[in-house]
């Protein structure tokens, strides 16, 4: 994971020199939940992506399916429900106003709570990837993908 934690902290700062922006804390927990959900369901993606081609020496339509096993509404609202407790008050803050957050759009395969819980945990991804908090992404999404294997 520490090359995924370095990749990321690599981007955000290439991007941050490239358009002269720092986004403080502050401007980062301004930002509207979907925005934070936007850029959370990249790196949830990255990550899983990155986890499943190291795990499995696969084709790539089978990357892409045990990739939808992750990615899916109903597994990130699971996710979010199984990692909840070990979330601080200042996440769990982020992970509400994410879930609250009205998109106007429900992906066709998923129930409407399933959605906001994994809009909620997007949320939460995205803000702490924008706030720097790789070390943390990292121990969450470690969590999912232990979880994960466990059930396999």
């Amino acid at each position: 994971m520490i090359l995924e934690w370095f990749l990321l902290d690599l981007m955000l700062e290439c991007i941050q020199k490239r358009t002269g922006r720092i986004l403080d804390e502050a401007s980062v927990r301004r930002m509207h939940p979907l925005v934070l959900a936007y850029i959370g369901d990249t790196i949830y993606d990255l990550f899983v992506r990155t986890y499943l081609i190291h795990a499995y020496d696969v084709p790539v339509h089978r990357l892409h399916v045990k990739a939808i096993g992750f990615v899916k509404a109903a597994s990130q609202s699971e996710t979010l429900h199984d990692i909840e407790d070990l979330l601080s008050e200042d996440e769990k803050y982020i992970v509400r106003r994410g879930r609250n957050a009205k998109s106007g759009t429900i992906p066709k395969n998923a129930d409407v709570t399933e959605y906001r819980w994994a809009t909620g945990f997007e949320s939460l991804l995205g803000y702490l990837y924008l706030t720097g908090r790789e070390e943390r992404i990292c121990q969450i999404i470690g969590y999912v993908l232990d979880a994960k294997a466990d059930n396999e």
